[in-house]
């Protein structure tokens, strides 16, 4: 029979395993995606294309390139930014576990 002393420690088990999940999950979105091969290629694309726009005079091909590198930027920033959450959530999930393994403890032993 799980007794309440067990749910706990089963819940603060949980907290923790998914506080390691999501924290892997948000370091490898910042470390991959932000910095992603892809992404540099597009910029520079984006970057030689917007060139080429002022070189042959054609004003649309330089709009629609500015459009195409603020669309990249905002794409940055949000993924930066959805994996700065997943690591700090991470890093509260595991804190909450250990707070309540230390809650814990004294009843325990």
């Amino acid at each position: 029979m799980i007794t309440p002393l067990y749910f706990l420690m089963i819940i603060a088990l949980t907290l923790f395993l998914f506080g390691i999940i999501i924290f892997i999950s948000g370091a490898v979105i910042l470390i991959l995606r932000v910095s992603g091969r892809q992404v540099k290629v597009l910029a520079t694309q984006t970057a030689n294309l917007a060139q080429k726009g002022v070189t042959d005079n054609i004003p649309g091909l330089v709009g629609n390139a500015t459009s195409l590198l603020e669309a990249l930027n905002q794409l940055l920033r949000t993924t930066a930014g959805i994996g700065g959450f997943l690591t700090i959530l991470g890093v509260l999930l595991i804190a909450a576990a250990c707070w309540l393994v230390i809650q814990l403890y004294p009843v325990w032993s």
